[in-house]
């Protein structure tokens, strides 16, 4: 099959990207200077946003992977899977990024990293048990695109603002969200009623960027692999796969918009606020491009 169309940037993508950093760098400054307007010393609350920010940030691959039940693996122990990993590096032209393994039934993968050079890989048994080699190479390659494109760091940055903001909330609501003692102080209720509305603007910050980078992922790994029809096998059979996980073993929490398949993924209204676009839709975009790439276009 000839690949007419090249591995690269998807300047749609980075531009949404780009546009995102910005929203969520005015995001940044209006929620500090509620913090501010609080009450709290100025010191105080650039330490302890700085120190919450450095702590995701740096400390989200760990995170991920634990959260998942997750580990690095050697390639004495997945030589399979690190052969593969290895060999779709080498056609998209990136550093090989950590293998982690996630022992669990639910079929799934996904990756995290604040750079190509900082990044992990990981699949789940589940998903190495149900798909083929070249279902599971279109799927890995999809993770490999996301790392290359850099837009797990920008998921992590808004999903950031999304908690820092729900923790002020809870903490809000927690004490009462009235006016302090002190006159002169404007008490914690306008602070959040900001906080709300940055944990809407980060929410469908991410909404509208996880959608597209998720079509970006799909058409860079068709690229990669050349055969966009085994990545849409495999999302067929991660779709009924998933079905029949029970729920306690569908650990959706904060991972899902980082998977290649969140759990619960609904059609119709229910898949209104999912960070994922609907699979039909993926599957459609893909048949489009095996043609083009069948016709040499």
């Amino acid at each position: 099959m000839a690949r007419s169309t090249s591995f690269g940037k998807d300047t749609g993508l980075q531009v949404r990207m780009l546009t995102t950093m910005l929203l969520l760098g005015l995001v940044y400054v209006v929620l500090m200077g509620a913090l501010v307007y609080s009450g709290l010393p100025i010191a105080l609350v650039v330490i302890g946003v700085g120190a919450l920010f450095a702590l995701q940030y740096f400390s989200s691959e760990a995170l991920g992977l634990r959260a998942m039940g997750a580990r690095e693996v050697s390639p004495q122990e997945a030589p399979e899977l690190h052969a593969m990993i290895e060999r779709l590096c080498i056609q998209a032209d990136i550093p090989k990024p950590k293998v982690a393994v996630a022992y669990t039934h639910m079929p799934n993968a996904f990756a995290l990293g604040r750079s190509p050079q900082h990044a992990t890989v990981c699949a789940t048994t589940g998903i190495m048990e149900l798909l083929s080699p070249a279902e599971l190479e279109g799927v890995m390659a999809h993770e490999l695109t996301h790392i290359a494109n850099r837009d797990v760091a920008i998921m992590t940055l808004a999903s950031f603002f999304a908690s820092l903001a729900s923790m002020i909330i809870q903490f809000g609501f927690f004490f009462g969200g009235g006016h302090s003692d002190d006159d002169d102080s404007p008490g914690i209720l306008p602070l959040i009623l900001v906080s709300v509305v940055v944990y809407v603007v980060s929410f469908f910050l991410m909404q509208a960027l996880s959608r597209y980078r998720e079509f970006a992922a799909d058409r860079g790994a068709a690229i990669i692999t050349g055969r966009p029809s085994a990545l849409s096998s495999a999302l067929l059979k991660i779709a009924s796969g998933m079905e029949r996980i029970p729920k306690q073993d569908l650990r959706s929490s904060e991972m899902a918009a980082f998977y290649i398949f969140p759990p619960g993924l609904k059609s119709g209204l229910g898949n209104l606020f999912s960070t994922h676009p609907p699979m039909e839709q993926r599957v459609e975009a893909l048949g489009r491009l095996e043609t083009q790439l069948q016709s040499g276009r």
